[in-house]
């Protein structure tokens, strides 16, 4: 038996109950567990078996429980469910926390439509998930290939629907699938829709047009698919929705780079003229960017000083030189600059440029 927790700060790491048994009857096991403090106000709760591949055992829930030994703040919930569940074959089970004076979050049936060429056919070989997130947290890693519903098969692409419980994600934000597979196979997946089953709308639509090559020797492959746009139901919402999902996902696409600019410590060092910077890496250069707004100095370039810039631009790979200068205005225009650092925080990698003139 597995538990993760989420709270209002984020959530736990799975917590195993292995071995955390302080006390067991007939039928009530009670389990001494430590989550971090950090967590905040705990709102959802996640439980499940973790493995299932070789075990056909099953564990009949009936009652749950849980307090805090400090404040002895204590929640309670009547299950009543088998895992797996037998419906669908989820081995997990989600639950909303409850607290006095606060609304709690309800339990939501979500429909995720899978389309795609040839998973069908493979489906007795290859092992997918996929976890839902939202504004509320995620659904952690469900099986899509256990109990398929409303299948549908052409000449050249099919479809099939996966019931998933959780508790309400709010706004959906991304799915991340997991694959893997017994035998080398491709895999071709054209998109996934999702959307609430008691919903005509909004309907969620991740595209992912992609053949996954898949190995039995090699290790599962992931992919975050970020939600490509929502169909409302209503044209107008329709368009003002996918302009803000273009713009979102031109923003997930961008990289932020930190630069560190060093004036020397000397003489006349200092510039007050406009000073601008472009960045060249072994996949592409970025356009120019004014360094004007340093996050140390309201006068930045002054002698001796660092000035922290930050900008946001399309991903460049590896940096391998910048092109840094000024327009000469200004009273003070001559410049002597020791060195750029510059932090490329997603390849969590710094890049240092000599100058010293």
């Amino acid at each position: 038996l597995v538990m993760v927790f989420y709270g209002s700060n984020g959530k736990s790491n799975p917590v195993s109950m292995e071995n955390k048994v302080e006390h067991q009857a007939k039928n009530e096991i009670t389990y001494d567990i430590h989550l971090p403090s950090d967590l905040g106000m705990l709102y959802k709760v996640r439980l499940g078996l973790q493995s299932l591949e070789n075990s056909i055992s099953q564990l009949c829930l009936r009652h749950f429980k849980m307090q805090n030994t400090s404040t002895l703040d204590t929640f309670s919930l009547t299950i009543n469910k088998t895992l797996p569940l037998s419906l669908n074959g989820d081995r997990w089970i989600e639950f909303p926390v409850e607290w006095p004076l606060k609304e709690a979050l309800s339990v939501v049936t979500y429909h995720l439509t899978v389309f795609s060429r040839n998973i069908l056919s493979e489906r007795n070989l290859v092992h997918m998930t996929a976890c839902i997130y939202g504004t509320h947290g995620d659904t952690g890693d469900r099986s899509l290939l256990w109990s398929l519903q409303n299948i549908q098969q052409g000449e050249d692409n099919e479809s099939f629907l996966v019931i998933v419980d959780a508790v309400e994600l709010g706004e959906l934000d991304k799915v991340v699938l997991l694959i893997s597979s017994k035998t080398d196979c491709k895999l071709d997946i054209k998109k996934l829709h999702l959307k609430e089953a008691v919903k005509e709308h909004p309907i969620y639509v991740f595209e992912v047009n992609e053949a996954f090559s898949v190995h039995a020797n090699k290790p599962e492959i992931q992919r975050e698919i970020p939600v490509s746009f929502v169909i409302r139901g209503d044209k107008k919402k329709n368009d003002i929705d996918n302009n803000l999902h273009k713009e979102g996902s031109q923003a997930r696409n961008l990289t932020e780079y930190t630069i560190k600019v060093y004036t020397g410590d000397k003489r006349g060092a200092g510039t007050d003229a406009n000073v601008h910077i472009i960045l060249f890496g072994n996949e592409d250069k970025s356009e120019v960017f004014k360094l004007s707004q340093s996050l140390e100095h309201q006068d930045p370039f002054e002698r001796g000083k660092v000035d922290t810039f930050k900008i946001n631009t399309k991903k460049l790979g590896s940096l391998h030189s910048i092109e840094i200068g000024h327009d000469g205005k200004g009273f003070a225009s001559g410049w002597f600059l020791e060195k750029v650092e510059i932090t490329d925080a997603s390849r969590n990698s710094v890049y240092c440029f000599n100058c010293n003139r």
